[in-house]
């Protein structure tokens, strides 16, 4: 094992209310997925065969919010391959499930942003169903009170 120096994903990962946002690596920003996951069809599938469960899991897959960027990255090979590891993984009858195998799903999770340490490494949020909603909202948004508006003065109070 190496020692020292920085790895792929040492330290914290990236946080997207953090108070200080000047550091370099914020230039790429933050990508907001949209809460109704990705429309449509799945893409096809890119390996040789598939079995019923991995099918069922291909078409769950494809409706997440994270699809939208599996798509644009063009990682339908990694996510039938992701597919094909949670249904051996599931299966508590298979004698396979070694701790490497389990190993290589939790980075699969990370990888595709499928886990939160996953969603704040590649920078993905998930938009909020009340900002959706308040998209689709034709109304006016109510003005916030300031503060002055919201201060009240006390009869008699100290000048």
């Amino acid at each position: 094992m190496p020692r020292g120096g920085a790895r792929t994903v040492s330290g914290p990962p990236p946080d997207p209310n953090a108070l200080r946002r000047d550091r370099p690596t914020d230039a790429a920003g933050w990508v907001t997925l949209p809460a109704d996951g990705r429309p449509g069809d799945p893409p096809e599938w890119p390996l040789l065969w598939q079995t019923q469960r991995e099918h069922d899991l291909w078409k769950r897959e494809w409706r997440r919010p994270q699809a939208v960027m599996w798509e644009a990255y063009g990682q339908q090979v990694e996510v039938a391959m992701y597919v094909r590891l949670m249904a051996v993984v599931e299966d508590p009858d298979n004698k396979a499930n070694t701790s490497e195998r389990q190993k290589l799903f939790r980075q699969y999770l990370d990888s595709l942003g499928l886990s939160v340490q996953g969603m704040l490494r590649n920078r993905w949020k998930i938009e909020s169903p009340e900002s959706s909603a308040k998209d689709s909202d034709t109304g006016p948004t109510p003005r916030r009170r300031s503060a002055r508006e919201r201060f009240k003065v006390v009869p008699g109070g100290e000048q």
